[in-house]
């Protein structure tokens, strides 16, 4: 009959045999790195990858993130380098700054720089996986912790065997992984124990003032008296959300095939679905745009704004990095711009021939493209260029035979959205208009089927 390490070791090589094969076969020569705090479980981690990789021939790369918030913090690192150095294990530590006074609390200040942080490290090594040591124990208490957060499927969804967490990690190349999601705390003690596994404490587990430390240690004991397999019934709770979640990210993807037209959501369409794949289908859509989640009141906030509007109402709403537009009954999502536009500076030029010229204060390339109606090369090269943005008062004449008109009316006119307009700049040759981005040339300086004409044509980034 098999010990308990014994298992333990069996089912941690099969779950870590088969997120490899899955996942990342082709580059795993490259090696496997761990995130190696020094306590318990990620030492328990490390050994039981240590084995596995000599067993395999596959590099191991131990990463320890030091934040500076215990005074015990370097003698944590020296403990880890010293582990690494016996066992022969290539380490490697990174310090990062996690400021006390952080908007969501030090807690996940913390873990925002320790993902941050494992994820460049993993990138300079190309390696291709990454495993934490989280438990069967970590994954009842992030349950509990989302509920009494309120938390809807995805969150009480828990956390996943792997995935790519491109958000955190700042990369998509790396594929986060949790192969002993499992196991319960006491097997790796026990494993530790018995294999004589050196391992520091980390005083900061024991403050209650930390929600979750206050589950563990004032919540979770009293359901373990009551159900002892309470952290496999929860973890198992965890993979029916799962299986839920996946669900509704199906269904959500069905809906934003319906509902999207070009870069925009289609309000009519939406409105066929109804409230509940709507929260679901925006959710969805903020998460592929990368940007935080909102809160359920936020959410039915903006659905107000958005939906309830008139028809003909130019609205928008901020959040996170976004502006969200409602224009002509769709929605639009824009990155909020770094610099306001009104505050770039006028910026001179000479042409010489180039096919596009890259603007990078103004967000975009202005090509130089062969025309039958434009410029003349020869003109063009002689003066001297300014890119600007909109002052007020421009106005433009497209064509010979049309009457000229403010920028206004030819944005209008041309259906330019209202906050793209804002972002279009403007070129000039001796203060006299001589393009409008996405809207034309000046009729007044062009000619028609001459030798070498130019025109020209803006692309934002």
């Amino acid at each position: 009959m098999r010990n308990n390490d014994t298992l333990l070791k069996q089912q941690f090589a099969e779950t870590l045999s088969t997120i490899i094969a899955d996942r990342v076969n082709d580059f795993i020569h490259h090696g496997i790195a761990i995130a190696y705090s020094g306590g318990l479980d990620s030492a328990v981690l490390l050994s039981l990858v240590a084995e596995f990789c000599r067993e395999k021939d596959i590099p191991v790369f131990a990463f320890h993130i030091h934040h500076g918030l215990s005074p015990n913090a370097d003698s944590w690192l020296e403990h880890c380098k010293l582990v690494c150095e016996q066992a022969n294990i290539c380490f490697e530590a990174k310090e990062v700054y996690v400021s006390k006074e952080a908007k969501d609390g030090i807690e996940s200040a913390a873990r925002t720089s320790r993902y941050s942080a494992l994820g460049k490290l993993c990138s300079h090594y190309q390696l291709p996986l990454i495993l934490t040591a989280h438990h069967q124990d970590d994954q009842a208490e992030t349950l509990l912790l989302q509920l009494l957060r309120g938390s809807g499927v995805s969150g009480l969804s828990g956390m996943d065997p792997f995935n790519h967490a491109p958000a955190l990690l700042g990369t998509n190349d790396v594929l986060l992984a949790r192969p002993l999601l499992g196991q319960t705390k006491n097997a790796l003690l026990s494993y530790a124990e018995k294999n004589a596994i050196k391992y520091i404490e980390d005083e900061s587990n024991f403050d209650l003032r930390y929600v979750r430390n206050a589950l563990r240690h004032e919540v979770m004991p009293v359901l373990s008296k009551i159900s002892q397999n309470y952290t496999v019934c929860l973890a198992r709770s965890a993979q029916h959300l799962q299986a839920a979640n996946r669900l509704l990210l199906e269904l959500a993807q069905l809906d934003l095939i319906k509902c999207k037209q070009d870069d925009a959501l289609d309000i009519e369409k939406m409105r066929q679905i109804g409230n509940d794949r709507v929260n679901n289908l925006l959710r969805f859509w903020f998460s592929s745009l990368g940007v935080r989640m909102p809160s359920t009141a936020r959410l039915a906030e903006m659905c107000s704004q958005l939906f309830d509007a008139r028809d003909d109402a130019q609205v928008t709403i901020y959040h996170d990095q976004l502006a969200i537009h409602r224009y002509k009954n769709k929605i639009y999502a824009v990155s909020i711009p770094l610099k306001e536009r009104a505050s770039i500076n006028p910026l001179e030029f000479f042409w010489s021939g180039e096919d596009v010229i890259y603007f990078p204060a103004f967000s975009g390339s202005l090509h130089f493209e062969p025309a039958t109606y434009g410029v003349t090369e020869d003109w063009l090269k002689q003066q001297k260029l300014s890119l600007r943005m909109r002052e007020g008062g421009e106005r433009l004449k497209l064509a010979p035979n049309r009457s000229t008109r403010d920028i206004k009316s030819h944005f209008q006119s041309l259906k330019i959205p209202f906050w793209q307009r804002e972002r279009l700049p403007f070129l000039h040759v001796k203060n006299q208009l001589l393009h409008a981005a996405w809207v034309g040339t000046n009729a007044e300086l062009c000619q028609v089927d001459a030798n070498k004409l130019v025109n020209f044509r803006w692309q934002a980034d």
